[in-house]
């Protein structure tokens, strides 16, 4: 027989929780409540990371195996008074109102309605169109692994040291490493993406036989990818304390440097992080401590231009053309390269 729903007071508000029995992850056993109660575990860090923030969500009505689609619309009925949304823009010009988490409810309710994984924009209601966290996305490619991003991510460290910036790490949940930074919201998408690509070409300037910013799969080795388009409008990915939708349960976990080189992706899944979460807290606690003014990397952006070593790089492939943008085609199908090679 099936769990009765239960009601659940979260932030003052009450959120029913209808099947909590429900199994959502099948190899481990994990139900709705499950996800529930971790979400409720680690609400104060899964919070910091989706306060006032747009949110897509990645949902699993009959869990990890079924069905999965990205919800970025909140649904015109059925949805309590209290949801609170903002509207943004996508590349294509459509508009929508995404959910905007302004209280542990909001992220409780998203979860009772099959969300697992939050992907958040990174920018606040108060402006969308500007961000104010720059995201660094270390993407290990086939022959490389978490140690290797890891690595990337040691370099960045000494890079943003002599910036006099603080970056925040944490695991993707996969093979890869984030690192967030703080930005002043004072310039649009394409600047601080402008700025996000030229930190990514000094990564690969120093380690580049370890690092790549080729856009083309095939042009890309056996290196870490800095995936720069992580800052380009409506591009998205997990926040920290979100649960990734993997066999496992593993979470994108927020760790201090000093800890990186040392930790396993699977060191943080579902059942161990509410444990690690109480006994040591939040290591992006102050993430919203200061940001900084990207200055700097748009001076790089712009002294790369002169060297002739700069310029835009590809937009993901549902962009519209962008003014600038290079040519859009993948390198072997490109007959003008052909031609002229």
């Amino acid at each position: 027989m099936a769990a009765q729903a239960v009601e659940l007071e979260v932030a003052g508000r009450t959120v029913r929780l209808s099947s909590p029995d429900r199994v959502v992850f099948p190899q481990r056993g994990y139900t709705k409540r499950d996800v529930v109660e971790y979400y409720l575990a680690v609400g104060e860090g899964i919070f910091r990371s989706l306060r006032e923030r747009p949110t897509t969500l990645q949902r699993f009505p009959e869990g990890i195996e079924g069905e999965m689609f990205f919800q970025k619309r909140v649904p015109a009925r059925g949805v309590p008074p209290w949801i609170e949304t903002a509207e943004i823009k996508f590349p294509s010009g459509r508009k929508a109102d995404e959910l905007c988490p302004a209280d542990l409810a909001h992220v409780i309710w998203a979860a009772q309605m099959g969300t697992i994984v939050f992907h958040p924009w990174p920018v606040r209601k108060a402006d969308v169109d500007l961000p104010d966290e720059l995201r660094i996305d270390l993407d290990p490619q086939p022959g490389t692994d978490f140690h290797d991003a890891v690595e990337a991510a040691g370099t960045l460290r000494e890079i943003l040291d002599e910036l006099g910036w603080i970056g925040y790490p944490k695991t993707s949940g996969g093979r890869g490493v984030h690192v967030y930074v703080r930005v002043k919201p004072e310039h649009p998408f394409v600047e601080v993406r402008r700025a996000a690509i030229a930190l990514a070409r000094e990564i690969e300037r120093r380690r580049p036989q370890l690092v790549t910013t080729a856009w083309w799969k095939e042009e890309r080795g056996t290196k870490v990818f800095v995936d720069y388009n992580q800052m380009a409008r409506d591009r998205t990915i997990a926040c920290a304390y979100s649960l990734r939708a993997n066999a496992r349960g593993t979470v994108s976990a927020p760790v201090s440097w000093d800890e990186l080189p040392n930790v396993e992706p699977d060191d943080f899944d579902l059942r161990s992080m509410p444990g690690r979460f109480q006994k040591i807290g939040d290591p992006h606690a102050t993430i919203d401590d200061v940001a900084h003014d990207i200055a700097p990397l748009l001076e790089w952006a712009e002294r790369d231009d002169k060297a002739g070593t700069g310029g835009d790089l590809p937009y993901p492939p549902e962009y519209p053309k962008m003014p600038g943008e290079p040519k859009r085609v993948q390198p072997s199908k490109d007959r003008d390269r052909k031609t002229n090679g």
